[in-house]
This record gives C-alpha cells, structure tokens and sequence, in this order.
C-alpha cells in the first residue's frame, strides 16, 4: 500500500540541522541560523539539550535543559541585542594518565595511615 503525502510538522519550533559554527531552527515555517558566535552558551551543549527547545508564544523560545530563554527577534536580528552573558566555554577534562591516577591513589592512603578520624578509641 503506498504511503501518502506526508503531513505538516506539528511542531511549532524544532532543530533541524547543527554544525560547528551553530544550529537551524525551524520556528513555524521560518528556519533561522543560531550562530555559536553570536549565541556562545549553546556551543557546549549536547544534541540533545540544543533540541529540547519549547515556544511557549509565538515570540519566545525557551530551552529548559539550558536554562535559556531568547526573544525569536534577536536570532533573526542579533546585532540589535548585545550580549549580556559571556558564558566561557566548560573547562576540558584531560585524560589522567596512570601515573597521575597512582601518585593521587598514595598520596589519599598515606594521607588516612597517619590520621584516626574516623576511628574509635
């Protein structure tokens, strides 16, 4: 049985692309360009953050995982709205080398040998 013609998104706002320069997002039949750039707290957030994205007016979009809520307008125009955070990026965790891992592990036991917290009498 063939398939018919597909319907009209329900949504009224999704994600439907992200790059390393930023994300589309669909916003009723409009699609908009959210530069990391110009929008620097979405640059470490998951997939999954970026598209848990809700409209709860037809001029507001809010992103409850980020605790981030823009006026549709300033993505269409960011240049009217300056920046008033400047979230740095997450500090990157760097691998821990086996060494590092054995020096930490001596230094907690030889830390606890000497002291009696904890213990009684």
């Amino acid at each position: 049985m063939p398939s018919g013609q597909r319907g009209k998104s329900i949504l009224a706002v999704e994600v439907t692309n992200v790059s390393p320069h930023g994300f589309w997002l669909l916003i009723n039949d409009t699609e908009s360009f959210v530069s990391f750039k110009d929008f620097p707290w979405f640059r470490e957030a998951s997939i999954a953050e970026l598209t848990n994205v809700k409209l709860p007016s037809p001029h507001h979009l809010h992103w409850p995982d980020l605790d981030v809520d823009l006026a549709v307008e300033s993505i269409e125009h960011p240049e009217n709205y300056p920046l008033v955070s400047r979230v740095r990026p997450a500090k990157r965790l760097r691998p821990t080398t086996v060494k590092e891992s054995a020096a930490k592990y001596r230094s907690v036991r030889v830390g606890r040998r000497g002291s009696s917290r904890g213990r009684s009498g």
